[in-house]
């Protein structure tokens, strides 16, 4: 390999785990126009019968989330779930102070449950844990999962829906470690408070799976000892830990910026180590996993206040090329540490900090759709532990890095691999070789790329389609071996069979 290429060395045999496919979840929030004017908006020209946009669900079928969390982020901490249940005209309008904004309540469980159904997800419903009780999160899952005989399951049932929603992940309350969070407790409050409402959950339905709030980003200076001492009290409990964390490109550093997977890794990586001690401090056989249920690109669009009006336009951010990347970039760190990140969910799915952005009559899916739907398509399987040799560029903030991003999954059942390939040079072709050791494919059937973009270009519903994914011819695998020239700034996508 020469000091201005890249080898890719590859064996099946070399594997980190199985992908977990709920890595490629999403999130709904009552914020803004996720909800209404986003998946729900009667007024829109594309509602079906119960209010659904058939262009959203449509596009988000594309992107084929397995799980969406629900509903909220900070809304979730003042959310009282029985406003949204039972008769629509009967629903109290109330004051969300998380975004002060109005909530309808037109759109609650049951409709999201219905939604999930329509697109083909499932539920990750999230409990109240500000103004919320233990025993108001105990309640919810009996209305949700508990057969009829007694008070919420009979409601459920009045309510139309006579069968359980059987709701499997529930996130027990959100970003509790914030000051800003209605409710804020500290992590000792917190985990107590987890453990007892985990208790009473599991009682009623002993298969869910709890997710503990985690710290909502690695700037909060309670990090990480917040989450050693969530863990250390529910580690029984509970079965995931949530991380949450947006990535932003402020300084307007390019190199820099597509450079964010050191941070991606060592968050992972801080939390592993974690799990792993205080499994070994309470010499416990159950395992905790993590579930990165909030991250994304945001910070060009700010506005969260919504002035007390109905699903006003907050943070919808426009999303350019160089976003783009950086989400391809985070799904490569997702496939590296599957052993321990076995939920993801990005942040959020229509509108607010979204692949989709809406008008009443129109859609247009942004430049982190394309990368996202790749992933979630062809990242199957198991990820392989690949060896990357890649020149090296030095950033102004996080040291010198390789050019050359890489991660690759191989399914053993249909023997297809898929290698997942960021070129980081911002002027130069990139040569690469990827080698197979042992077992090869016969041929590359399919090339996806993103590239030649200026990294500042995004969609636009006057040019829906500037940056989308081109589809390049394949090749044969001659001797285990492939060479391919990486365009600068580049998303590639190679899949072998």
């Amino acid at each position: 390999m020469s000091n201005k290429s890249a080898k890719i060395s590859i064996d099946f045999n070399r594997t980190i785990d199985e992908i977990s496919p709920l890595i490629f979840g999403g999130f709904a929030e009552h914020m803004g126009r996720c909800i209404y004017g986003g998946i729900y908006e009667p007024a829109s020209p594309h509602a079906d019968e119960r209010g659904f946009r058939r262009d959203v669900m449509a596009a988000l079928r594309e992107l084929d989330f397995p799980i969406i969390r629900y509903p909220g982020g900070n809304f979730l901490s003042g959310y009282r779930w029985l406003d949204g249940v039972g008769p629509r005209d009967q629903r109290p309008r109330r004051r969300d102070l998380a975004w002060k904004s109005v909530e309808t309540n037109q759109f609650g469980t049951n409709e999201f449950m219905e939604y999930c159904r329509a697109i083909g997800t499932q539920p990750m419903l999230g409990l109240n844990f500000g103004t919320g009780t233990i025993d108001e999160a105990a309640a919810l899952v009996e209305y949700c999962n508990a057969p009829t005989g007694t008070y919420y399951a009979d409601l459920r049932a009045r309510h139309g829906y006579p069968e359980p929603h059987n709701v499997q992940y529930w996130c027990v309350g959100n970003e509790m470690d914030g000051p800003w969070q209605i409710g804020h407790l500290d992590a000792a409050d917190y985990a107590k408070k987890a453990r007892e409402a985990a208790k009473l959950m599991k009682w009623h339905d002993p298969g869910i799976k709890l997710i503990a709030c985690g710290s909502s980003s690695t700037h909060m200076p309670t990090y990480p000892e917040w989450d050693r001492v969530v863990m250390e009290t529910c580690w029984e409990e509970v079965d995931y830990l949530s991380l949450h964390y947006y990535a932003n490109n402020n300084a307007d550093d390019l190199g820099s910026y597509l450079g964010l997977t050191q941070q991606f890794e060592t968050h992972l990586d801080t939390l592993s180590g974690m799990l792993r001690y205080v499994k070994a401090k309470q010499r416990s056989k159950h395992d905790v996993y993590l579930s990165w249920d909030e991250w994304n690109v945001w910070y060009k669009a700010m506005e969260m206040d919504g002035h007390w009006t109905e699903a006003p336009h907050l943070i919808e951010e426009v999303y350019n090329f160089e976003d783009a990347l950086v989400v391809a970039l985070w799904l490569n760190v997702f496939l590296r540490r599957c052993d321990v990140l076995k939920i993801g969910c990005l942040a959020q799915i229509v509108n607010i900090i979204a692949p989709i952005l809406t008008t009443t009559d129109s859609l247009v899916k942004q430049t982190i759709f394309y990368p996202f739907q790749l992933y979630r398509r062809f990242a199957r399987g198991a990820a392989l532990a690949v060896n990357t040799q890649s020149p090296l560029y030095t950033t102004k903030q996080v040291g010198d890095l390789p050019l050359l991003d890489v991660s690759a999954s191989y399914d053993a059942g249909d023997g297809q691999c898929a290698i997942f390939l960021v070129n980081r040079s911002q002027h130069d072709v990139l040569p690469a070789e990827i080698v197979w050791q042992g077992m090869a494919p016969r041929a590359v059937t399919a090339i996806y790329q993103m590239a030649g973009q200026d990294p500042k270009a995004a969609n636009s519903f006057a040019q829906p389609d500037l940056i989308v994914p081109a589809q390049l011819a394949g090749m044969p695998v001659v001797d285990g071996t492939v060479r391919l020239e990486l365009p600068p700034l580049s998303f590639t996508v190679l899949i072998a069979k």
